[in-house]
């Protein structure tokens, strides 16, 4: 990811969502003067390292600031925001589930594109199935698992696939990435695919496999502000 950019703009935007909150008690804050209050996050669930670290500091440098993190599959997240669900900020893993929200008329602005994610084929330590590539994901005696259709992380994977003239034979959808990255750490998976930055979190319980630059997908994630804002 382009660690810079999405720390830079995430900023940016909860400084937004928290100048001039409103006079119930929320919080207090205006032009020139150090914001207070609380924002409600809901973002994808790739991001929950990323922006569990951008918290800390951000809450760090702006005491009067206490930022809530949502975190779940983008598409979830989606429904909530449509539903009704108050929220000041959403961090989408696709472009497609941002537009969504958009043309509901639920996103204040432009959403802007505030990092990127390539996909890895992910394998339990030790590679017990001995996976080298996506074309692994179609044998009848590994278990494999996916995001579910609809969540980024899974039209992305199934993209891939295609790309590289797979039929996979999948024994699980997941809800998001994380869940899926912890059946794989706990060797309940034999092979899945996630983003790269997942692997890298997983630590030593997972390993990633490159997949080849002609069938992998590039993960685009957008970022807003939301109109029904409880701190606007």
């Amino acid at each position: 990811m382009v660690k810079r950019a999405w720390v830079a703009l995430l900023v940016a935007v909860t400084l937004t969502a928290v100048a001039g909150c409103g006079e119930d008690g929320a919080g207090t804050g205006s032009a020139g003067s150090e914001p207070s209050g609380e924002v409600l996050v809901f973002a994808a669930a790739s991001l929950t390292d990323a922006f569990g670290e951008m918290t800390t500091a951000f809450e760090t440098a702006h005491p009067g600031v206490e930022v809530q993190l949502g975190f779940a599959g983008s598409s979830t997240l989606r429904e909530q925001i449509l539903q009704g669900a108050p929220a000041d900020v959403f961090a989408s893993a696709n472009e497609a589930t941002m537009a969504e929200v958009s043309e509901a008329g639920e996103v204040a602005g432009a959403p802007e594109a505030f990092a990127t994610n390539r996909l890895q084929i992910a394998v339990p330590a030790g590679n017990p199935g001995e996976v080298t590539g996506l074309g692994d994901l179609a044998r009848a005696d590994l278990l494999v698992g996916l995001c579910a259709e609809g969540v980024p992380c899974g039209d992305l994977g199934r993209e891939a696939l295609a790309n590289a003239g797979v039929d996979p034979s999948i024994d699980t959808n997941e809800p998001d990435v994380r869940a899926l990255l912890t059946k794989l750490g706990a060797d309940e998976l034999d092979v899945g695919i996630v983003y790269e930055t997942d692997v890298r979190s997983a630590g030593d319980r997972v390993e990633g496999i490159d997949l080849p630059a002609a069938d992998n997908v590039l993960a685009t994630y957008p970022i807003a502000q939301l109109v029904s804002a409880p701190n606007p």
